[in-house]
């Protein structure tokens, strides 16, 4: 399949941006994102081949936050288009702006002229939604945007992106097909509640992505929640993995472990103990049976040191 066309100027700057997969792995860390050399390999080919990335996992390993901080490394919008049931073409691309184009219509009669169909139809009259703006993004660099949790969307909506995959064109019946100058970098994120089809996995690259080691996870939450104590991130990293690995329902990812490392540095504790866990639960499990399921396997067990 070929790969999207850039000119040879935004080629050199990404170039000169972003030299190596160390290089991008560097960057990544300098805006507090740790990722793993296979995560920096998958988003460097991302940006310099460039191709879709689809990024899969658990809620709350990162892949939200992967797109962001690529866009921040990149100096770049973000251009986020929240999928969910139902969301169709017109809610991601475009919409035409009705309400201007009836005062436009009533202005025109009052002047007893009148105005032309081709005109009300034309880019003056577009309410550009983030696929549309992501693509008419200007530079100097491509803007990044991300596709979150295509796997709320339908077949029908994932049929519909093919286009844009693969050649960064989409195709307006009032006004033809607008195809990118700078193409943006897409990232697409899934938690994997059903299966994307073959033809959209077929244009990404493809990347796993999951819980971190709790080792890896103490420096994500320090770097994210300055000056908290470091046996207080130590504890609540390894309570976290034990919860992972309970019977609760929505295991907590990494943004609720960086959560509860907030609450509990505002509060003013340096080390957790089953007390200040029972009282702060809700920062890390959001379900009550779930905060029953930790609490009924004893939160001695759960702060208690390795």
């Amino acid at each position: 399949m070929s790969r999207l066309k850039r000119s040879d100027e935004l080629e050199d700057e990404l170039r000169r941006l972003i030299p190596t997969v160390s290089d991008m792995g560097v960057m990544l860390g300098k805006v507090d994102y740790l990722a793993d050399e296979a995560l920096a390999t998958s988003m460097f080919l991302a940006v310099r081949l460039p191709q879709p990335l689809l990024l899969e996992g658990e809620a709350g390993v990162g892949k939200t936050e992967a797109a962001k901080s690529l866009a921040q490394v990149l100096e770049t919008p973000l251009i986020r288009l929240q999928c969910y049931e139902g969301i169709d073409a017109s809610e991601a691309m475009y919409e035409w702006n009705y309400p201007r184009q009836l005062l436009s219509i009533r202005v025109a009669d009052s002047k007893g002229g009148d105005i032309a169909e081709e005109e009300l139809f034309g880019p003056d009259y577009l309410i550009r939604r983030p696929l549309l703006a992501a693509l008419e993004h200007k530079g100097p660099r491509p803007a990044v945007l991300l596709i979150d949790e295509l796997d709320r969307a339908d077949d029908d909506f994932e049929a519909f992106l093919l286009e844009l995959l693969a050649e960064a064109t989409v195709t307006i019946p009032e006004i033809g097909t607008i195809t990118a100058t700078h193409p943006p970098v897409v990232i697409l994120t899934s938690n994997r509640t059903r299966d994307l089809h073959d033809a959209v996995k077929r244009r990404c690259l493809y990347q796993w992505i999951d819980y971190p080691s709790p080792q890896r996870e103490v420096e994500i939450v320090r770097r994210r929640v300055k000056g908290a104590s470091a046996t207080l991130a130590v504890q609540v990293a390894d309570a976290v993995s034990r919860m992972r690995d309970s019977d609760v329902q929505k295991p907590p990812g990494i943004a609720e472990a960086i959560d509860w490392v907030a609450a509990l540095d505002l509060l003013g504790v340096e080390r957790l103990d089953a007390e200040t866990a029972d009282r702060t639960l809700g920062s890390v499990l959001k379900y009550s049976e779930d905060q029953e399921v930790i609490r009924a396997a004893g939160l001695e067990q759960l702060v208690e040191d390795r």
